[in-house]
């Protein structure tokens, strides 16, 4: 659910509860109901603390996320369900999983079959019914083990940087790319580059991030590239970080296109966030976000070629 400035009335009233219970909003200095200056300064903070753009407007990925971000775990039963559960609470509850050592693959806050095998695994640990059910009981026994472990990255972590430290020839490897606005000429040439040096092409041309990310997911990529363009003249590559957890190859990949793309898109930035084409891939991904295609869409084939020398630079 979008809510604009102009807004109000119970819709704002709702964003303001949202962001009042999430604890960026206090009741003090705040009009019921009108996006008022304070409002809009906790929209701001909450969107910088979870990775995404930061606008001062609620769009539907922030109105999305102030909605997960509801949950704790205990708050609902956890389970395999479709569409998936998401919330704060899958998050929380993939990260002591995975700090005890079962695997839920990233910590991504979408309770998916990684997670249900994990909780049936440690049900059959912990001497609780197996189920792959997160009810009350469950969450008791995984927090009181969870105070026995120390704080290290955990599983998912170590593995996926066990898989940016050895890599994998650029040849024969699945690539993903994907683009947001009128950046095409980009994704045709980065397409042409790859394909004659040996990988296979999966294109991804569905305008929302869900769609592109179950095709590159469907299709069992490698990695995923997506570019976009911005009315604003922002530059940056995105990778996918939250708090608990940090796709070390996403890093990667997005340090070396910035080394790369310096010298064609000025003042560009490495930058951890939770975007939602980000979260729904499973493999190493990265956005570029390369600002107002007039400008940008003549330097295409130079950027398109820098990507390309990135990707052949990360899997060796």
């Amino acid at each position: 659910m979008a809510i604009a400035p102009e807004d109000t009335g119970e819709s704002v009233r709702q964003l303001q509860r949202r962001l009042g219970a999430a604890g960026y909003l206090p009741d003090a200095g705040v009009t019921p109901g009108v996006y008022c200056a304070n409002t809009r300064q906790a929209i701001c903070d909450f969107q910088q603390d979870r990775g995404l753009p930061v606008t001062g407007v609620c769009d539907d990925d922030t109105w999305t996320t102030l909605v997960e971000a509801w949950w704790s775990l205990g708050d609902r039963p956890l389970m395999l369900r479709s569409p998936n559960l998401r919330g704060d609470d899958v998050a929380e509850l993939q990260r002591i999983l995975s700090r005890l050592g079962f695997d839920v693959g990233r910590i991504d806050g979408i309770f998916g079959a990684l997670a249900a095998r994990a909780v049936r695994q440690f049900q059959e640990n912990a001497g609780l019914d197996i189920d792959g059910v997160c009810t009350s009981d469950t969450v008791m026994v995984l927090r009181r083990l969870s105070k026995m472990t120390g704080d290290g990255p955990g599983i998912a972590a170590v593995r996926d940087s066990e898989h940016a430290r050895t890599g994998q020839p650029l040849a024969g490897r699945r690539v993903a790319v994907g683009s947001f606005g009128d950046l095409g000429s980009v994704v045709v040439a980065l397409g042409d580059a790859l394909r004659d040096h040996g990988a296979m092409l999966i294109e991804t041309t569905d305008d929302e991030a869900a769609q592109q990310g179950a095709t590159a997911n469907l299709f069992g990529a490698d990695v995923y590239v997506g570019v976009e363009a911005s009315d604003a003249f922002t530059a940056r590559v995105a990778f996918y970080s939250v708090p608990a957890f940090e796709s070390a190859g996403g890093r990667a990949l997005a340090h070396l296109i910035e080394r790369h793309l310096r010298d064609v898109v000025p003042r560009l930035t490495v930058q951890g966030m939770r975007l939602p084409i980000l979260r729904e891939t499973k493999m190493p991904a990265v956005v570029l976000t390369l600002g107002p295609s007039e400008f940008m869409a003549p330097r295409g084939q130079r950027i398109a070629d820098a990507i390309f020398l990135a990707l052949l630079a990360w899997a060796p």
